[in-house]
Parts: C-alpha cells; structure tokens; sequence
C-alpha cells in the first residue's frame, strides 16, 4: 500500500478508536454549510464527522476488528460519525438533522456499537431510545421501588395506631 494510503488508513483508525461505535451516513445531498452545523451540534456531544473513502474505512475497520459491513452500507459517499460516550444523543442528532430538511439527507446507512454491527434501521431505533442519565435513573427508580414500598407498609401500622389513639383522645375530649 502506498504511503498516503497508509496515512489515511492511519487517520481513519483513529478516529474509529475514539469510541466504542460507528455510524456511517451518507452525505451525497448536503451541502458545507450545513456539514459544519452538523459539526457543530456533534461536538457538543463530543462526536466528530469525518468523510471517509469506502476502501480506507474497510481496511481501517478490519485492523481495528469491526464486523465486516455488507456492500450496500459501503456504496456511495461515506462519512463515520465518531467519539463521545453518548451514541444514542449522537444517534439524536443525526435524526435530527435529517428530519429538519424536506428531502433525504445524511442518512444513516448502517453502524457499529461495540463490535455489533446495526442496520441503519437499528441506528434510527436507538436514535429513539432515552440517554445513558434517564435510562440510569429509570433503573434505579425500579430498584427502589420495592423498598420505598416495604418503608410505606412498616410505616402504615404504628400510623395506624397513631390515629386510633388520636381519635380516642378527640373522642373523650
């Protein structure tokens, strides 16, 4: 392999490094305006948007041990979305970002989260799914619900025993 090759393959290895996932897109239909706006609302999840040849991201994913992807999520013009912990808000804003112009742009085209490899339906159901934070909290308000419970059922009988007595005391005063 040549050099620059090297090199891209390199860069592209990279940035796969930098998380745990990868979403591929294809970009054909968007315009540089609207790249660095999508740029810009990825950062602020700690993602990047790198555009990518096909060929580079096959050999680059294969040194990394990635799934192999079919032909079809390689096909045309790729860009990886990469970085950050979040891959459900970065999954968010892509949605997002497609869903905000009339026509198709930036689909996803298929993904990888942690060595699975997702279709681009799967990206767009996690795209759907809560954040890391709220999925947390939803667990452990499950977790605490059988003691908040079992706090509620000891506390009910001297309470009981409490208005009892209090009526009592009403009743004869």
């Amino acid at each position: 392999m040549r050099p620059e090759k090297e090199y891209l393959v390199e860069e592209t290895e990279k940035h796969l490094s930098k998380s745990d996932y990868v979403f591929l897109a294809d970009f054909e239909r968007v315009t540089v305006a609207e790249v660095a706006e999508l740029r810009q609302n990825l950062s602020k999840e700690g993602a990047e948007y790198h555009v990518v040849k096909n060929r580079i991201f096959k050999v680059a994913a294969k040194k990394r041990g990635l799934p192999e992807l079919d032909g079809a999520a390689l096909k045309g013009h790729t860009a990886i979305i990469t970085g950050g912990e979040n891959p459900s808000g970065v999954a968010k804003i892509i949605k997002a970002f497609q869903k905000s112009f009339k026509e198709e742009k930036a689909s996803f085209k298929a993904g990888v989260l942690e060595n699975e490899l997702l279709s681009a339906a799967n990206v767009m159901a996690l795209a759907d799914l809560p954040s890391k934070e709220v999925l947390r909290s939803q667990l452990l308000a499950v977790f605490n619900a059988p003691a908040q419970k079992c706090v509620r059922v000891l506390n009910a009988v001297p309470e009981s025993l409490l208005n009892v007595l209090k009526a009592k005391s009403e009743k004869a005063a």
